[in-house]
């Protein structure tokens, strides 16, 4: 049984030799306590048969204290995993209340805080962590010429000498280069090591390249519930629900789709840019519901974000959305094609420029649209949109300059009170609920990027925008409630 993630455990050591040697408390802020009692007479919770004190911290510690902290070492080894251990050294120990009369002085109460800081995992009969991995490669007349980082990221996708797959980015490992992982062997002395991307590499050069093992994840992993609709060791498909922050930003620092992918990927994910999480090759707003493709290997993250810096126009990748908009747009099927920029008016909105110099003419943006039915008369539109560029907020800023905002926008379509107003009770009350703004991210296809299959991914809507639906197909045609 292992604490929490934020303990806070007391270790109580009380041996028959010495009965009144402190209560020591390693602590951390948190709102969960975990308490675990320590003594010589405790049941060991697991076998340890070939662990002993001697030979360990505690054999070198001065008599009489010694034989005590050995009993005490012991019992907690018998007891305590290496993540309880761990925490005593990370956190400072000390006493839980006023020192007795018979208590150790400091100085053998330090000797003790240095014994548990000093024993090592194997000591514990634990698994070492990870050691970086090895990979070489030797360079052929053929690459001879070729800038180092651009011939190793692909050198070590066929030619690499290990089991590992070549799951390394061009970015990652020109940062690898720049850390000084990269060497190269010399036919007398020690490696040199190669810490300019642009070297040109040379025939017969033998290189090798340690990779660090993933460091754990900075967004911490939190157990939030995912809708995952396809899953495997590149990359996950999941079902976006609205209210969902896509990554940890200021006004959301946790409770992300990151934090629930951390936690629901664990050790599958191999490690982008060196760290242990999840590649985000796109986004939908907080209150956008519906498919998103998340990378799970440096290889696939770079793979899929080729695919979506295209933008479909290589013919691998197609998003459509579902969008329920105020009126039906004049021309049923069409395209907008205005650039986006902040707005000079309120930096909280993006909006469209019709400048489009350089400096003041925001970035291009292309949305292509088709009016696939309407309701209430021409009251609203149910319009597909699909994506040739991919900005913040680009449907809801195109629709709205179509003079279309969509259903439910707070931030870009105010002013609609009176079209509302013409709504039924039952779709009113349908829109209140729905509280977000009525856009659905429905399809989603690619290209895989390891495999290199096409993938194609449909989602029906929400259930929100569903009674929406039924709301206003209730009033179609203006067959209006009285």
């Amino acid at each position: 049984m292992r604490p929490s993630s934020s303990p806070v455990f007391t270790l109580m050591m009380m041996m028959a030799s010495a009965p009144s040697l402190p209560t020591w408390t390693a602590m951390r802020s948190s709102s969960s306590v975990t308490e675990r009692t320590v003594s010589p007479g405790a049941t060991a919770m697991r076998e340890t048969p070939n662990w002993s004190p001697e030979g360990s911290a505690a054999s070198r510690l001065p008599e009489p204290l010694s034989r005590q902290t050995k009993a005490a070492m012991t019992t907690m080894k018998l007891s305590t995993s290496t993540a309880d251990m761990m925490a005593m050294a990370r956190f400072s120990l000390r006493r839980s209340g006023p020192p007795a009369a018979t208590d150790c002085g400091a100085s053998r109460c330090d000797v003790v805080s240095s014994a548990m800081m000093s024993i090592a995992p194997e000591t514990l009969n634990e698994s070492p962590r990870a050691e970086a991995e090895t990979r070489a490669v030797t360079v052929t007349a053929e690459d001879a010429g070729a800038r180092l980082d651009k011939y190793l990221t692909e050198a070590l996708g066929d030619k690499g000498e290990g089991d590992a797959p070549a799951t390394l980015s061009r970015a990652r490992m020109r940062q690898l280069i720049e850390q000084g992982q990269v060497s190269r062997e010399e036919k007398a002395g020690a490696p040199k090591l190669l810490t300019d991307p642009s070297y040109r590499v040379k025939a017969g050069e033998r290189l090798s390249v340690s990779v660090p093992p993933p460091t754990p994840a900075k967004p911490a992993g939190q157990a939030i519930p995912l809708e995952i609709v396809y899953e495997d060791a590149d990359l996950i498909v999941v079902m976006k629900p609205a209210g969902l922050v896509v990554h940890p930003a200021p006004g959301n620092p946790d409770m992300t789709l990151v934090n629930a992918l951390v936690a629901h990927c664990g050790e599958t994910l191999s490690g982008i840019g060196g760290e242990k999480r999840p590649g985000i090759v796109h986004r939908l707003d907080k209150e956008t519901s519906g498919l998103m493709v998340v990378a799970k290997t440096d290889r696939a993250h770079q793979g899929l974000s080729a695919q979506f810096a295209a933008h479909g126009r290589d013919g691998k990748l197609t998003r459509a959305y579902t969008a329920l908009t105020w009126g039906v747009p004049q021309t049923r099927k069409g395209t907008v094609d205005a650039n986006i920029a902040r707005s000079s008016h309120n930096r909280s909105k993006m909006a469209t420029v019709r400048d489009r110099g350089e400096e003041t003419g925001g970035r291009i943006a292309i949305t292509h649209y088709t009016v696939k039915t309407d309701y209430a008369d021409g009251l609203v539109a149910e319009v597909e949109c699909r994506l040739e560029t991919g900005r913040t907020h680009q449907i809801r800023v195109h629709m709205t300059a179509l003079g279309h905002p969509l259903l439910g926008d707070a931030t870009y379509g105010t002013g609609m009170k009176s079209r509302k107003s013409k709504l039924s009770p039952e779709a009113q009350a349908a829109l209140e609920r729905l509280n977000r703004q009525a856009l659905h991210a429905h399809h989603l296809g690619f290209e895989h990027p390891v495999a290199g299959e096409k993938m194609s991914f449909d989602a029906p809507l929400p259930e929100d925008m569903q009674e929406l639906v039924r709301a206003l197909e209730g009033v179609r045609d203006g067959l209006r409630s009285k």
